[in-house]
């Protein structure tokens, strides 16, 4: 899955990564994908740390800054950046210039999530920062050449997330806050979609579902900066279900495997590229909906809708 880098490079960086679990959360399961996707070889045994420790000793200042590239909004290009990390303020900032003072966004840890995209990146140290502005998602994608140096802002944004998450729900044990430090999407991809009346033309978007917000996010393209559009996924105790085929009467357009998603406001029509991409996102709608809410779903839900903007 990730791009094969010179076995001298390789072995540099799996040094750097093995000394770094000596002390890091590797107990964290994107830490173990991305680790025993790089370096295969080095098996599982650099990963045996115990979890909730290695968070809580992260980053002890509490504060990180650093360089990473970041690639732009509106253009593929990837530029140096600026970052600076204030855990005790619960604030992310990145910066155009080296010496700017003014930073370009301020980023509130309480929305923030980071999730290792190597692939979608195409960098084998690629990072995706997601934070909430102006209610939409909005999407950072940086990387470092260097692996340790990436898995320790990964590490650093965790440590200021659990600190976050420890003040909203003092109540929680944190063997609860854990999971929802950072999390991995569900399942990613291509899929056509129609709109509200199910009679506009099927359109290919690229398609994220996210377990802990309990959202279906939609873009044009994969690395595209903000969402074309949301669905929020209540549960099916709250009247959401999914359907395996399209509704009577509806035809997809290139693709013919069918997804029908009913909230109790509107229908949502999808279509995938296959049977075997029809079954992966069944059953990933399945397992969202017939979870229950979790507290961070309950603190946004009163200001939840469904959307669908385009």
């Amino acid at each position: 899955m990730l791009v094969a880098a010179r076995s001298k490079e390789c072995s540099s960086t799996s040094r750097d990564l093995e000394e770094t679990a000596k002390k890091e959360s590797w107990g964290d399961p994107q830490l173990k994908s991305y680790s025993t996707a790089k370096f295969p070889q080095r098996g599982p045994h650099i990963l045996q740390l115990k979890e909730l420790n290695q968070i809580r000793d992260v980053s002890a200042a509490g504060n990180r800054e650093g360089f990473l590239w970041k690639r732009g909004r509106d253009n593929a290009q990837f530029l140096k950046r600026r970052f600076v990390l204030l855990a005790r303020e619960g604030l992310l900032k990145y910066y155009t210039k080296e010496e700017g003072k003014d930073p370009k966004a301020v980023i509130s840890i309480k929305d923030l999530n980071a999730t290792f995209q190597t692939e979608k990146i195409g960098n084998p140290h690629g990072l995706q920062i997601t934070y909430r502005r102006d209610g939409h998602v909005r999407n950072l994608f940086v990387y470092h050449e260097n692996g340790k140096e990436i898995v320790d802002w990964f590490n650093a944004l965790r440590a200021a997330r659990l600190q976050y998450l420890k003040m909203a729900f003092p109540e929680l044990p944190e063997s609860e806050l854990v999971p929802l430090i950072t999390r991995n999407y569900l399942k990613q991809g291509f899929m056509e979609k129609t709109g509200p009346k199910q009679r506009e033309p099927f359109k290919k978007r690229w398609f994220a579902l996210d377990p802990q917000e309990r959202r279906l996010l939609y873009y044009k393209n994969p690395l595209d900066a903000f969402e074309l559009g949301q669905v929020f996924l209540g549960s099916n105790e709250q009247g959401y279900q999914v359907f395996e085929d399209l509704p009577k009467g509806i035809r997809g357009n290139r693709w013919k495997a069918g997804l029908t998603i009913v909230t109790p406001h509107r229908r949502f029509v999808f279509t995938c590229p296959s049977e075997k991409e029809q079954r992966e996102w069944l059953e990933s709608f399945r397992e969202v909906l017939s979870s229950p809410l979790t507290p961070l779903n309950l603190l946004a839900v009163s200001t939840e809708s469904d959307c669908g903007h385009r």
